[in-house]
């Protein structure tokens, strides 16, 4: 079934490939179009949200059309939503003047070259990436690639790139290197979406909790742990929770509440049990992971890139990583020296990680430093750059 199924998806893209260029030619560019897609459409989300919600408070734009592609539209004020994958998406790919995108395309997409292509990614990487990953003769992700497969995913859309986002001068060396791409054509600036982190208010903090539900009177933990690379299903990648929150809630529940937030590639299910509804929240996994950090006033992760914009919240983080030792040696590796390269060392045990957050034991003089290497660049301004580069403002 798996081999069927890979069978068609390669069918599949060269039709759409041949379709693509035979339907370009008939659909002028509007040069007043922009198209934004958040991982592959799955939500409304990360720097392509921000950039879009700068763009429409800009006189400049007043004329301009929006467009959001998602798997499920959903009305957003200013902008008009369409299918992701839907005939129609395809038809505003070729007509959109700007693509504004956070992640890896399919690679039957057929750019006009006078499109412009806004790639912003979606994260500082600790986990290495593209040619940064060692060919040790296995297959990589859960399509199963060679390793030269693997690469040329990412050579065939960087080539297309007129513009890559970058948080800090660490990411800009490896992006050249993991991606193959200029480092002159990326746009030095940080993260849109952490603008709002580091403009941030209390009532917005208090308008969220109410959102969400989540209590006042209690502090808030961010769980917010990444995929494996070796574990998935044709649905996704699958997360088995290594958790115990019973635990967590004998040792904390009297200060403390928990939000679950898992990454947006996982596929698993979690329910939280009857008797932790008023500790555990669960987070869809395509919610847009800037509420979660502002409502959170202590990280929990493992290898996932999100410690890196939390960084600049100057909150407590603490790194639960249990499979260390396998996932050091077996998986993809790390451009960090871990854990010295970290805000914080690691634990291996649930034990040590709550003894620590009971305790408030944090070294905020190591996580300034941090901040220094890494969250220089997002100075609540990057939206304003990027857009006055990418629209030739200056």
């Amino acid at each position: 079934m798996k081999f069927l199924s890979f069978i068609k998806l390669y069918v599949l893209r060269y039709i759409m490939a041949f379709f693509l260029r035979i339907l370009a030619p008939f659909i002028k560019v509007e040069p007043k179009t922009v198209l934004f897609v958040s991982f592959g459409g799955k939500s409304y989300s990360d720097s392509p949200r921000y950039l879009f919600e700068y763009m429409k408070k800009q006189p400049k734009f007043s004329d301009y059309r929006f467009v959001w592609a998602l798997n499920s539209p959903k009305k957003i004020e200013g902008a008009e939503t369409v299918k992701f994958n839907s005939f129609k998406y395809f038809y505003v790919l070729l007509q959109a003047k700007y693509w504004f995108f956070n992640s890896k395309m399919a690679p039957y997409y057929y750019k006009k070259p006078s499109q412009i292509y806004l790639q912003t990614w979606h994260g500082t990487p600790l986990k290495r990436l593209g040619h940064d990953i060692a060919d040790n003769g296995s297959t990589y992700y859960r399509s199963r690639q060679t390793y030269d497969q693997m690469v040329t995913s990412y050579d065939n859309d960087s080539r297309h790139w007129d513009y890559l986002v970058s948080p800090n001068a660490f990411s800009s060396e490896v992006f050249s290197s993991a991606f193959n791409f200029p480092r002159k054509k990326m746009l030095e600036t940080g993260y849109p979406r952490m603008d709002r982190l580091v403009e941030n208010d209390q009532s917005e903090v208090t308008k969220l909790k109410q959102e969400f539900g989540i209590p006042s009177d209690k502090k808030v933990i961010l769980y917010a742990p990444t995929w494996r690379d070796n574990s998935f299903a044709l649905s996704g990648y699958t997360f088995q929770l290594q958790v115990d929150f019973h635990k967590w809630y004998s040792a904390l529940g009297d200060n403390y509440v928990v939000i679950f937030k898992p990454h947006y590639l996982i596929a698993s299910n979690y329910e939280v049990p009857d008797d932790l509804t008023d500790f555990v929240f669960l987070m869809g996994a395509n919610a847009d992971i800037d509420d979660a950090y502002l409502m959170s006033d202590v990280l929990v992760t493992d290898y996932s890139s999100v410690f890196f914009d939390y960084a600049v919240l100057d909150r407590p983080i603490y790194f639960y990583m249990y499979d260390f030792d396998e996932y050091e040696g077996e998986l993809r590796g790390f451009y960090l020296n871990v854990p010295e390269d970290l805000p914080n060392s690691i634990d291996k045990t649930e034990d040590e990680l709550l003894a620590e957050i009971k305790h408030g034991d944090f070294d905020y003089e190591r996580l300034a430093k941090f901040n220094q290497r890494f969250n220089l660049w997002n100075d609540g301004r990057s939206s304003a750059k990027i857009i006055a580069e990418v629209f030739d403002e200056n």
